[in-house]
């Protein structure tokens, strides 16, 4: 991680360059802010400043920072950042790492995070530092690693928007987005299994927890609740209901009871609050140790200082007195070496100080009251254990990564009693922690997020604790209002004719601004076609089939070796015949040719299902990553694509080994990820689960059909409050139309929710007739409007179909009837080619696209292939590619 220095507001290593403009003339309201982490390269994080902010690209400029772009691309993809306060002064990566004369690997580049006035999060950007235009607020980052498409896993800012945006507070905890990770752990929506079929009460408690903090009063808290309700004999009375109740499990049900607005002396059957007076230990008898107790005070079975001190808190919010007895069992904690040990240990024996445990105990003390000393020591130790950053560690004095579940228990005691400041501290640091998604890892060194750190961060994030949390009607945030965690979009679906306009989709699609010459769309600033997003517009055209004459157009150009203005054919992109073919971009233009009738095995001059065949790897290496991947295809959508080919062309037994690779990428939950090689399983995206579950219902079969179900179980509950669903670019139009189209596979089940998706693209419809790219991100773009047109339709990529029949070639008005003069119009493209990560403006015919916002694999580029395997990421070009549903090939 990059050594952070705190500055007037911000981050930096160094002062600027006296050419630039410095961090402090720009405000929150005023300039745009830029921080480059050079952490990969031993430095630090770098600010930047423009008073008067225009692209991403003049910002950096600006700033003070130099580029350099790649010999392939030219300089604006940007494969170099130098600055005078990086290391030695140098642009990063040095020729000996990167030769930058192709678009670099996802495992080695500039990645591209920006965050808009006011927002506390940062989004992977789907545009090119050239094509983002900034406005005064905004705030941006880069950062070098591996970075998945969309920015899934990896390399990502270590730091917030807010901690390098001008003259703002801290940094908060997105607790809504926490709620809705936690929602995504239930299993059934009313509890959290360790694997399948093995509930966890203890985790299941906690999802509650954080659910009251995050999302409130709710129907998903209700059957949370409802659910421990039934569970209470078996959880809180193991050794039966006659018998003394298990402390730690009773207290839990307890404060829930409380929390929920629930009576905790009438909870599943029983009086948890007499159940707990009835387990204190009393004095033993000499040489009479009694089972569960190892002193006086100490409720029976407890074991650890964090049930004791739940079982007073549980007392405490019942308003009944805690026994004398167990809160001086707390005081009496102290180990040798400073801190508090967070197990009941008999009395004299050694113990570790854990700074958790002494947050547990100030939180049981301060809620008994008349315990001022002893409080004021104890709260002293913690403080003195926090770091200058407001972290703390997980055992006293330790040196190691900090933890999650301490820090987050402290920022909760701190400001319970009225340390305003360190909680502070404490929760800023816990917000450069929280997983884009919402989630918490149990260190700052962890790469995947769990629930039991979650729940406390959560509470900190929220400004409560155990001792103060109820369940309340929380508001939806008016600046993240689509976050998740906010009330399930149930209830009726909209009639018929809420969705969007598709005949002024189309035509804007097909009008010349866009459609160079009626036959490709371009990539941004060049006369090169984007074949990958030239197939999407045809997807959508055929979807809906209002301008077939247009679509012959297309289809034309892309059979007959219709050459773009830099003399570049189809294959040009998919590289058929070539070592280093992509599987993903062969099967995509397979299937179009399929869609409107034409031959695969003859489609633009190549025999395409043999192709697909020849890149079915045999084993890993080469561009493969397992047997069954199509070599070079780096995302599941690209590997989708390549099945549905293969299978509509009759090759079911070729596509056997693609199917069961495909399969095998599936997580428990019922997602699949969307890069490949897969890296972590925060890697769960709606476009690619949306496509996989496409291919397989065409598949069939016993395993496919029950991977399809638990797919689209998993789509319906990322749908958010408004009707979308998020994706790379935030809340999605992209990943709605796919999702759409996804859940269209079982229309009966589903058709509200699809209802409420249709409505919710009909929003982002702008006047002529394009697409926003997200809700944090209007303005009509190509891609978007693609996908979303063809999503609208509910028509699955593996069923599309539509005949050219009645149409005639259409006439090429040439290069003088090119919009503006004969120069490419400035088009909006998320992700592929031109953008995103990195910051491109696209590798133009070497990327590809996918249908808007989905994924594709990568256009791989000459002797990258082995290398991009080695390393297990897919190429930078895909990560610029996924934002088109079928332009992910």
């Amino acid at each position: 991680m990059a050594l952070l220095v705190l500055c007037s507001g911000g981050l930096y290593a160094a002062a600027p360059p006296a050419a630039a403009d410095a961090p402090e003339k720009c405000t929150a309201s005023k300039g745009a802010i830029v921080a480059v982490d050079f952490g990969a390269f031993d430095g630090s994080v770098v600010r930047g400043c423009d008073p008067t902010p225009t692209t991403g690209y003049e910002l950096l400029k600006t700033g003070g920072f130099s580029t350099a772009g790649t010999e392939h691309d030219g300089p604006a993809f940007i494969c170099r950042i130098g600055h005078p306060a990086a290391p030695d002064g140098k642009q990063y990566p040095t020729p000996d790492r990167e030769k930058c004369k192709d678009t670099p690997g996802a495992d080695a580049y500039w990645s591209y995070w920006v965050a808009a006035k006011g927002t506390k999060d940062w989004r992977y950007s789907s545009l090119g530092a050239m094509s983002r235009k900034l406005r005064p607020g905004d705030v941006d980052a880069w950062v070098f690693g591996a970075t998945e498409i969309g920015g899934g896993g990896g390399a990502k800012p270590s730091f917030s928007p807010d901690q390098i945006r001008a003259g703002n507070g801290p940094a908060e905890i997105r607790t809504r987005a926490a709620g809705g990770w936690v929602q995504q752990r239930l299993t059934g929506g009313e509890r959290v299994e360790t694997s399948p079929g093995e509930p966890s009460d203890l985790l299941t408690v906690k999802a509650a927890y954080a659910l009251a903090a995050s999302v409130g009063r709710s129907a998903v808290l209700d059957r949370v609740s409802a659910y421990l309700r039934g569970r209470t004999t078996a959880y809180a009375y193991p050794q039966g209901a006659d018998q003394p109740p298990n402390a730690e499990a009773a207290a839990r049900l307890a404060l829930l009871a409380k929390i929920a607005g629930k009576d905790p002396r009438d909870f599943g059957g029983h009086d948890l609050i007499g159940g707990l007076l009835a387990a204190v230990c009393p004095e033993p008898a000499p040489g009479a140790p009694q089972e569960g107790c190892s002193a006086a005070g100490d409720f029976r079975g407890a074991g650890t200082t964090e049930a004791q001190a739940m079982a007073v808190l549980a007392l405490v919010r019942a308003g009944v007195e805690p026994p004398e007895s167990a809160l001086a069992r707390l005081t009496r904690l102290d180990c040798p070496g400073g801190g508090h040990g967070s197990t009941l240990n008999p009395p004299g024996q050694y113990c570790d100080g854990e700074p958790a445990a002494t947050a547990w105990i100030a939180l049981a003390l301060h809620a008994a009251g008349g315990f001022d000393g002893a409080l004021a020591e104890t709260l002293e130790e913690l403080k003195g254990q926090q770091r200058a950053d407001g972290s703390l560690p997980g055992y006293t004095d330790s040196t190691n990564a900090a933890d999650v579940t301490t820090t987050a228990l402290a920022a909760q005691v701190l400001r319970a009693t009225g340390d305003k400041a360190h909680a502070d501290k404490a929760v800023a640091w816990l917000a450069g922690r929280q997983f884009p998604l919402g989630g918490f890892s149990s260190d700052e060194l962890a790469l995947e997020p769990h629930l039991y750190p979650t729940e406390p961060a959560a509470l900190a994030g929220a400004g409560t604790d155990l001792l103060n949390l109820v369940a309340k009607v929380i508001p939806a945030d008016p600046e993240n209002p689509a976050e998740p965690g906010g009330p399930d979009p149930g209830g009726p679906g909209p009639g018929p004719g809420k969705g969007p306009d598709l005949k002024k989709g189309v035509a804007y699609l097909t009008a010349p601004k866009q459609l160079v010459r009626g036959r490709y769309y371009p990539v941004p600033a060049t006369r090169r076609a984007d074949f990958g997003l030239t197939i999407d517009g045809a997807f959508a055209l055929a979807a809906t089939g209002h301008d077939n004459a247009k679509l012959r157009g297309i289809v034309d150009f892309l059979d007959q070796g219709g050459k773009d203005g830099e003399g570049r054919t189809l294959h040009s992109w998919t590289l058929t015949g070539t070592k280093h073919a992509s599987g993903g971009s062969i099967g995509k233009a397979a299937l179009l040719a399929q869609t409107v009738g034409r031959d695969p095995r003859d489609f633009g001059g190549r025999d395409l299902i043999a192709a697909l065949a020849k890149e079915t790897c045999a084993a890993a290496g080469q561009g493969c990553d397992a047997k069954g991947n199509y070599r070079n295809a780096r995302s599941v959508f690209g590997q989708s694509l390549g099945i549905i080919a293969q299978v509509r062309a009759g090759e079911r037994e070729a596509a056997a080994a693609p199917v069961d690779y495909l399969l095998s990428l599936q997580w428990p939950s019922g997602a699949f990820p969307s890069v490949i090689p897969v890296r972590n399983s925060s890697d769960q995206e709606v476009d690619s689960t949306a496509m996989a579950a496409m291919a397989l219902q065409l598949v069939g079969g016993e395993k496919a059909d029950a991977a399809v179900a638990r797919a689209l179980k998993w789509l319906a509950g990322r749908q958010l409050a408004d009707g979308g669903f998020p994706g790379a670019s935030g809340n999605s139009v992209n990943s709605a139309a796919l999702a759409i189209q996804g859940l269209a596979l079982d229309e009966p089940e589903y058709r509200d929710r699809i209802a409420r998706a249709q409505v919710f693209l009909a929003g982002r419809q702008n006047a002529d007739g394009g697409f926003d790219v997200a809700v944090e991100e209007p303005g009509s773009d190509v891609r978007a409007s693609a996908q979303a047109v063809g999503g609208s339709t509910t028509v699955s990529f593996a069923v599309l179909e539509r005949s050219l029949a009645g149409t005639s070639p259409q006439p090429d008005p040439g290069p003088g009837h090119d919009p503006d003069g004969g120069a490419p119009p400035q088009i909006v493209t998320p992700g592929e080619g031109a953008t995103g990560s990195g910051g491109s403006t696209g590798s133009g015919g070497s990327g590809g696209g996918r249908l808007a916002s989905t994924g594709t694999d990568a256009m791989p580029l000459a002797g990258l292939a082995a290398a991009l395997l080695a390393v297990g990421a897919a190429a930078v070009v895909a990560a610029r590619r996924r934002t088109s549903a079928g332009s992910r090939g």
